[in-house]
């Protein structure tokens, strides 16, 4: 017996203390993440292959962190990719995770959350337009579904198709896959055409307010998963109680689920043989150029906020009831 408990390899990765409980409310050991990401590597690696990774760890007794640079412990069959960060002025080294071996070790470090880049390493072309669902606070999952129709139907007015997985919170994601012509400027341009489009077909249920109480309890259609963003991957667990995944679901289907029907316990068994992301996900496509004007004419909804917030906060001081 180990300091560190029971001790076990699979793929050359040392596995420790996979019996402890793997947080608070969890409901899960880490022996249930590390068996599930190893039942569901290959469905999960051809999201990751080639990204540079962000994962979401959980050490015993601490809350959750983000890890973007690989620490210095890592092994060097791990692949790696340097890119500059230009908010810190900074290189930083992030981890590819293109294996089984590699999946299981982020595992034994306790990495519950991965979220890889919309960009291949070396590669300037985002492969997939994204719309992120967020619902309001304390709304059902029926109102999300509803907002997610509307993606559907703007979709098909503008000729392109997408799939849709659970966020493995309380939202939505949509996926579109573009072809390689396609840069940043222009997938983040059609971003914000695709959920303004999806906003006009219900106004009512969805909104592209950026600013939290301008949304009245709508759907925010969430346009800014574009550029140097990441998005949870597919099949991803999360840092959450019951630990839910980040599982795909056929728009027909989305009325039927709810994202707690879908945990590191019973996703495995829910898949069967079946890889519904990317078994389901349609070819690359080429954006339509009416989509790219209209995308290219709304300003990004970060600056927008921005300079709204600050307008406000002016108002605000100068009110002479304040």
């Amino acid at each position: 017996m180990s300091r560190r408990g029971t001790v076990e390899e699979r793929a050359g990765v040392e596995l420790t203390n996979l019996d402890q409980p793997l947080f608070d409310g969890a409901d899960a050991t880490k022996r249930d993440l590390v068996d599930y990401l190893d039942a569901v590597h290959e469905r999960m690696l051809p999201g990751l292959r080639d990204r540079p990774l962000s994962v979401i760890r959980v050490r015993p007794g601490q809350d959750p962190f983000m890890q973007k640079n690989v620490p210095r412990y890592t092994p060097e069959w791990v692949a790696t990719t340097a890119v500059w960060a230009e908010a810190s002025h900074r290189e930083v080294r992030y981890a590819l995770a293109n294996d089984r071996r590699t999946l299981l070790w982020f595992g034994n470090q306790r990495a519950i959350e991965y979220h890889p880049a919309l960009m291949r390493a070396g590669s300037p072309h985002q492969t997939h337009l994204i719309l992120d669902l967020d619902p309001p606070e304390g709304a059902d999952f029926g109102h999300v579904v509803r907002a997610a129709g509307l993606v559907r139907q703007a979709l098909a007015d503008t000729g392109l198709a997408g799939v849709v997985k659970t966020s493995g919170a309380k939202g939505l994601h949509v996926f579109v896959p573009l072809d390689e012509q396609v840069d940043v400027v222009d997938a983040a341009a059609a971003t914000r055409a695709l959920a303004a489009r999806a906003e006009r077909v219900d106004p009512d249920v969805g909104t592209t307010a950026y600013i939290k109480e301008d949304r009245h309890g709508k759907v925010f259609l969430d346009s800014t998963r574009a550029g140097g963003a990441t998005v949870v991957a597919a099949y991803s667990p999360r840092a959450r109680p019951g630990v839910p995944v980040s599982f795909p679901v056929g728009w027909d289907d989305l009325d039927r689920v709810t994202p707690r029907d879908f945990t590191v316990r019973t996703a495995v068994g829910l898949l069967g043989d079946a890889d519904p992301w990317n078994g389901a996900m349609p070819a690359p496509q080429t954006l339509p150029a009416d989509l790219l004007e209209e995308g290219h004419a709304i300003p990004v909804a970060r600056v927008v906020a921005m300079h709204e917030g600050k307008r406000r906060a002016r108002a605000a001081r100068a009110d002479p009831r304040n």
